[in-house]
């Protein structure tokens, strides 16, 4: 088992969430975090990028580990914490640039 796997095992269990849910509340550490860190406006394409980013070497990570293993491949599932991570962070993004509920 890789220091990843073992780290998100021990978030689940520290946490009591569902890997799921571990998914949406990084990609919200992250696209708030790096927005904050960094100084950009949550219109910006970067801090979207930045999730993103995390979200795909995640799920090549969870591939590599799977075929290190033995374990068969699951690129639905792969697929769906993608979009489960990418998720929130989009509609804020969106609601950001369209609206004005984000606005100061």
């Amino acid at each position: 088992m890789s220091w990843l796997q073992a780290v998100k095992l021990w978030l689940v269990g520290q946490t009591h969430l569902a890997k799921d849910a571990l998914h949406i509340y990084v990609a919200l550490g992250l696209f708030f975090g790096s927005a904050l860190l960094f100084g950009w406006k949550l219109t910006s394409w970067k801090p979207w990028a930045v999730v993103l980013a995390a979200a795909l070497l995640g799920e090549a990570w969870d591939i590599r580990d799977r075929l290190v293993s033995g374990v068969a491949l699951d690129l639905w599932g792969d697929w769906h914490d993608v979009w489960n991570t990418m998720f929130w962070p989009s509609v804020i993004l969106l609601l950001a640039r369209r609206t004005t509920l984000l606005k100061r």
